[in-house]
């Protein structure tokens, strides 16, 4: 189930981040401009988010302290710049020190799992770009943090190998082709995916009667997927008359 998955995945990143010394924690991390820290802190703020929606607040990150830069209903409050600019103003306004960062991201990610659970599953909860049912809410929460953990881990050399959890980021990233189709002015084409798993199985999306396709590898599509693999890198094999577009505007989120 994505709920015990999520954990799963959020255990795995605990017990990295457990075992960084301070050096580690302060050290620059894959996400530009963000130290380890930085990167934990916006974990911790978007799983308040989590919360925040569940209960039926307004959508976004709850100040958490005196230090909000004013932005606390979530959205890009005053229209000037983007949200990836909204939250990095928010990890500057809110910095700490790494022992109170990963307590804050503790306590949160603990609160936004139970929240989630907790949820009506057939109602859809506020979130970026539309409303999420609970369970697909839970699988972004899952491709966020699996993509930072890449952030995190890469630049330390720390392994950080693939998992079946991928399916899900994967699912999540395929079921996003018709938002991402419409970004760059298309539209929506179905496009066939075959990936090769993990565990040497074979997973599939999409209806294999269209003529585009993408197949490769799922740690590279889900890579693409989060932007920390250039599609030209990845080994990926793109077809057909929307394969290849599918496979440049390939996203894991929405926003």
């Amino acid at each position: 189930m994505i709920f015990d998955d999520l954990v799963a995945e959020q255990d795995r990143l605990d017990s990295i981040l457990d075992g960084l010394d301070d050096a580690a924690w302060r050290s620059p991390s894959g996400a530009e401009g963000w130290s380890i820290a930085d990167v934990v802190l916006h974990l911790a703020q978007t799983e308040e988010a989590v919360v925040a929606t569940a209960r039926g607040d307004s959508l976004g990150l709850t100040s958490h302290d005196d230090d909000d830069d004013g932005g606390g209903d979530g959205d890009d409050g005053d229209g000037d710049g983007t949200l990836d600019d909204f939250m990095d103003r928010r990890v500057r306004a809110q910095r700490a020190e790494p022992a109170v960062v990963f307590e804050r991201w503790r306590s949160a990610r603990r609160a936004a799992v139970s929240a989630l659970r907790d949820a009506d599953p057939a109602q859809r909860l506020p979130w970026a770009a539309a409303p999420l049912k609970p369970t697909t809410l839970a699988t972004t929460r899952l491709a966020e943090h699996w993509a930072h953990g890449l952030d995190i881990t890469g630049p330390l050399g720390i392994p950080f190998p693939d998992t079946d959890r991928l399916q899900h980021i994967a699912w999540l990233a395929h079921g996003s082709l018709p938002y991402a189709f419409t970004l760059v002015g298309e539209e929506p084409h179905d496009v066939f995916c075959v990936l090769d798993a993990p565990d040497g199985s074979t997973w599939q999306y999409g209806s294999p009667e269209t003529d585009s396709t993408i197949t490769g590898s799922a740690g590279a599509f889900c890579r693409v997927g989060a932007q920390r693999l250039a599609p030209d890198e990845s080994g990926l094999v793109a077809s057909g008359p929307y394969g290849p577009v599918a496979l440049r505007v390939l996203r894991n989120y929405a926003g």
